[in-house]
């Protein structure tokens, strides 16, 4: 098993997005925007604040804008000097990757999480790597990732953060075993993908953000097709369980899934109400909507 620091971080941004035809027939969902910024943004700014150095998108057809996105616009920013808009080049400036910090590698068929991974495995070599689903955005003081990183210096291994739901919807959920408790989680000790109602072994359920060490990679590589017909990472990493640690980050904080029409409302409602300079209006507007739907 290898040790070290994690310095890369993988973002499977392949899909489809199906559940947001027909916007998405142009644009992909990690480029849709929650106030003002793309949600792959707040995954990526995520990613930075754990100490993420080295960001590997794995993308399909159709997805270059990302690449576009995370990279220098010259007229867009000739245009702004020209213009002396000094706050929107900042802004630019601010969410610009160092050079030859990202990568892009493509995912030719869509074969399932387990193999967007895989499809990373070059890039990342032989070290412990982040994966965050860029459909899930989160909301605490300590993002979710510098909390599991802390972790992660403490327990080694790998790493998945894991929140609580109503034990009722546990069926919905990658479900986690507890087991003995370290730092500011526990220990692994089962892992189930949506068991069936009654038989969840917790209600502690994986929220898309993990820590991987990189034999994960070779038993992606022959790992047989599990539920809808895809590579399910779920799979790989049960068979990782029986070699190395896995430990849950408990992540108390907000997370919105952006993936889901309701998600991406509330999280658009929710960072709105954030922002110092729209939270007046904002929330003058929800209570004008409430009080006419009474």
């Amino acid at each position: 098993m290898t040790a070290g620091k994690v310095k890369k971080a993988v973002f499977p941004v392949a899909g489809l997005g199906t559940r947001f035809l027909p916007a998405t027939k142009a644009v992909p969902k990690e480029m849709m925007t929650v106030v003002d910024k793309p949600v792959i943004q707040y995954v990526v700014e995520e990613a930075i604040e754990a100490g993420i150095e080295h960001f590997v998108f794995v993308t399909g057809r159709n997805k270059g804008v990302i690449e576009d996105y995370f990279d220098i616009q010259y007229e867009l920013e000739a245009t702004l000097k020209a213009r002396n808009k000094k706050t929107e080049l900042n802004v630019l400036s601010s969410i610009l990757p160092k050079a030859g910090s990202t990568s892009f590698t493509r995912q030719q068929e869509p074969l399932g999480l387990g193999h967007a991974v895989w499809c990373a495995r070059d890039i990342v070599g032989h070290e412990p790597f982040a994966l965050l689903l860029p459909d899930m955005i989160m909301k605490s003081e300590v993002s979710c990732l510098k909390g599991m990183v802390d972790l992660y210096e403490v327990s080694g291994g790998n790493v998945i953060a894991v929140e609580e739901c109503a034990p009722e919807l546990a069926h919905r959920y990658g479900i986690v075993a507890p087991g003995e408790k370290i730092g500011e989680g526990f220990r692994i000790t089962g892992m189930v993908e949506k068991p069936p109602q009654g038989t969840q072994p917790s209600n502690f359920f994986i929220n898309g953000r993990y820590i991987l060490q990189p034999e994960i990679f070779e038993i992606l590589s022959t790992q047989e097709s599990g539920a809808g017909n895809e590579i399910q990472l779920t799979d790989g990493m049960l068979k990782l369980l029986k070699q190395q640690n896995f430990t849950a980050y408990h992540y108390r904080g907000e997370t919105y899934d952006t993936g889901a029409k309701d998600g991406f409302i509330m999280a658009n409602v929710a960072f709105a109400l954030d922002r110092p300079d729209i939270r007046g209006l904002v929330e003058a507007d929800l209570k004008a909507l409430i009080s006419a739907l009474k």
